[in-house]
């Protein structure tokens, strides 16, 4: 089995770090520099930072805080959230991000994708993709979960990889925030579908979860931020339980 990560999640907006329910009821954590520093010492292997209400006015604010987040960060830190463009992109490279994450310009221009891949390589062009469930299909939503598109999620999936995607950062909105479990089907179905790394997002209420989506999906990280903001569980508490069980973490 090849090593699995775990990676703490920053959903911020005004510079703050918030966690919500489905995309919705948002309350203030703390700020990006503190977590994100607090979680490497945990063992985090890497960091995502996603601005969920980014818009034209946010941007000098979020990159401030970027740059701050990464100052002192040594593992990867991954940035998204109101990337539109090449030069988005290079911003936030510049800023201190290691991989940059699109979604919802990717979609509007999907060739975005291939012009970051080949501006910046395919390991810096993360590709999110919030899917909701409708009857035995996944469609792509955008804008953070505001906007449905006609796009059935594993398609998607496939065409951003062949288009020059390094990875996939998978949240399946029905479960976000629910402290339920991953959406095992929805995450099974996109790793089936490509050869590149799906991160599964949405839904992690304990360990006992990412065990649960490393054993029976194909996927290469978990992402949570609820066990880890309201400190029910530490990184290194979920590396040891998942080693525990046989599950190869670093």
């Amino acid at each position: 089995m090849l090593t699995k990560r775990i990676i703490p999640c920053l959903d911020v907006t005004d510079g703050k770090v918030v966690k919500g329910v489905k995309f919705e009821n948002l309350e203030g954590i703390g700020y990006p520099p503190e977590l994100a520093q607090a979680y490497e010492k945990q063992g985090a292997d890497e960091i995502v930072f996603l601005d969920i209400t980014a818009s034209v006015d946010a941007r000098k604010t979020l990159l401030e805080s970027v740059e701050r987040t990464a100052e002192k960060l040594f593992v990867p830190l991954t940035v998204g959230g109101g990337i539109r463009s090449v030069e988005d992109m290079r911003t936030a490279l510049k800023a201190g991000a290691d991989k940059v994450s699109v979604n919802s310009a990717a979609i509007a221009s999907p060739e975005l994708i291939g012009e970051c891949a080949r501006e910046f390589g395919k390991q810096c062009v993360v590709v999110a993709i919030d899917a909701k469930r409708e009857g035995d299909k996944w469609m792509v939503h955008t804008h953070g979960g505001r906007r449905r598109t006609e796009l059935d999620a594993v398609s998607w999936a496939g065409e951003a990889e062949d288009r020059g995607a390094g990875e996939l950062l998978l949240t399946s909105m029905d479960a976000d925030g629910t402290a339920e479990g991953y959406d095992i089907e929805l995450t099974a179905a996109v790793a089936d579908a490509v050869s590149i790394p799906v991160i599964a997002s949405g839904g992690c209420g304990g360990p006992e979860h990412m065990y649960e989506v490393f054993q029976q999906t194909g996927a290469s990280a978990a992402l949570a931020a609820s066990i880890f903001h309201y400190g029910t569980w530490t990184v290194a508490q979920v590396k040891e339980y998942l080693r525990d069980r046989g599950v190869v973490v670093r």
